[in-house]
């Protein structure tokens, strides 16, 4: 078989290119987040947001878990947007709340904050909120910039877990950055038994959901797949 035109294959004969994609920039550390992004065949950088988390909850008591979760994304994303390597870009934020009884919880930080929520979740129903907020800087003023934002949620059911169990899982670590104390892409999933919805929202970013939001501002997610 004879080789391919090299002209051919590298798409020198499929026309004059069409405008350039926008940058994505993600406003979070959340190597989760960034593992989802990479998945999905989405080109990206990171420019990790200054917002202090208790510190919006504080000034928005009334904030169910959900709006919470809408709320710290919006900040995130905005913070970010503002940063001068951010000009021209699509800002992307995120933010997770776990909602258990009505009641938020968010990264319980402490080994024995994390010992207690476990103790209160195993073989029980949560939701998991997943706030996205994403802000077009490619034009506009610092005030009048478009940006879209959406909520993606899951239920999150938990098998009943042993206090051994609880105890090894601890001091992994793991779950002390998460929200909820737990996660389904690493050794939490040990303890997950369903998720009901969207399992990249339990992650931390829905790719569907920011598919979406990406419409609305007139990007297709398509696009970025080539740039």
């Amino acid at each position: 078989m004879s080789a391919e035109p090299v002209a051919e294959r590298q798409g020198h004969d499929a026309g004059p290119a069409g405008p350039a994609a926008p940058r994505l920039v993600l406003a979070s550390a959340s190597p989760a987040r960034a593992r989802i992004l990479e998945a999905a065949g989405v080109p990206f950088t990171v420019l990790v947001s200054e917002v202090d988390e208790d510190a919006i909850a504080a000034v928005n008591p009334l904030a169910g878990p959900a709006e919470t979760a809408e709320l710290l994304a919006r900040a995130k994303a905005e913070d970010v947007a503002v940063h001068a390597d951010a000009a021209g870009a699509l800002v992307v934020g995120c933010d997770s709340v776990f909602e258990l009884d009505g009641v938020a919880y968010g990264k319980p930080w402490e080994p024995e904050v994390a010992l207690e929520r476990w103790r209160k979740q195993s073989g029980r129903t949560g939701q998991l909120h997943t706030g996205h907020w994403v802000v077009d800087t490619r034009g506009g003023s610092a005030i009048s910039r478009p940006a879209v934002g959406a909520l993606a949620s899951a239920s999150v059911t938990f098998a009943e877990v042993e206090e051994a169990d609880v105890v090894a899982y601890v001091a992994t670590g793991e779950p002390l950055q998460c929200a909820g104390a737990f996660t389904i892409d690493g050794r939490g999933a040990a303890f997950v038994t369903a998720v009901d919805g969207d399992p990249n929202a339990v992650i931390g970013l829905s790719v569907s959901t920011l598919r979406t939001l990406l419409a609305d501002l007139g990007v297709s997610l398509t696009s970025l797949w080539q740039s």
